[in-house]
């Protein structure tokens, strides 16, 4: 998988509902929180998702959740805090763009296919 370079020019947070991003080619995208942080990109999520399981809400978890502090994560991506106490994952612009032209559909964050090994004479 290779993603297309992305860099946000505007981003609007609404806490409770959703992340606007204005990409550097004027596409706006739109995503709700939930969907972001049930993608969490981090390790101890995907690592859940590579499992079969749900990365959130985990069980016992509630489903309610918002946006508790959200920054710049130097110039490709944004890190959110959110309020069920979760911040470890930092979302790239490039995937956030990926995923946006795939229309929200699939994982956030799609591991590359393993390509031939270093050893493989092809």
């Amino acid at each position: 998988m290779t993603l297309r370079p992305a860099s946000a020019v505007d981003i609007d947070i609404v806490r409770d509902r959703s992340v606007t991003i204005t990409f550097d080619d004027d596409v706006v995208a739109v995503y709700p929180v939930k969907a972001l942080r049930a993608g969490c990109p981090c390790a101890s999520c995907r690592g859940w998702r590579e499992r079969g399981e749900v990365a959130w809400p985990r069980p016992g978890m509630s489903d309610e959740v918002s946006i508790g502090h959200a920054e710049l994560t130097g110039a490709w991506g944004l890190s959110i805090d959110w309020s069920d106490g979760h911040s470890t994952g930092i979302y790239a612009w490039s995937v956030l763009r990926d995923w946006w032209d795939r229309g929200l559909m699939g994982e956030l964050v799609t591991d590359p296919t393993p390509g031939p090994s270093l050893d493989d004479p092809r």
